[in-house]
């Protein structure tokens, strides 16, 4: 059975850093596109960061220049470095992986909280 699994979620102050990683396991088939989206309280899922196997990077406006996206395509797996962080940027983080046999896989999440 594949999975996404992630890592890293926890508590960091406003203006710190956090390192998110998941890795799909359960497959040797190399997903095409991984990234990030995230959903706070009371508000829609929105796109954090996404790259496929290729290097192209799509970055969601509100964390530019502060969130980098990386993949070892190898281990199917990427990685979020979030520095500067803010309040708003707390919210449950999810991975997605795609498209795998026609469908996305998702993460359970990981929950990252930012306090002032």
């Amino acid at each position: 059975q594949v999975q996404l699994v992630e890592s890293g979620g926890g508590l960091v102050q406003a203006g710190g850093s956090r390192r998110l990683s998941c890795v799909a396991s359960g497959t040797m088939v190399s997903i095409n596109v991984m990234g990030w989206y995230r959903q706070a309280p009371g508000k829609q899922r929105e796109l954090v960061a996404t790259m496929t196997k290729s290097g192209i990077i799509v970055y969601g406006d509100s964390v530019k220049g502060r969130f980098t996206i990386s993949r070892d395509k190898v281990r199917n797996m990427v990685t979020l470095q979030m520095n500067s962080l803010q309040v708003e940027d707390t919210a449950v983080y999810y991975c997605k992986g795609g498209p795998f046999y026609g469908r996305d896989l998702w993460g359970n999440g990981t929950l990252v909280t930012v306090s002032s």
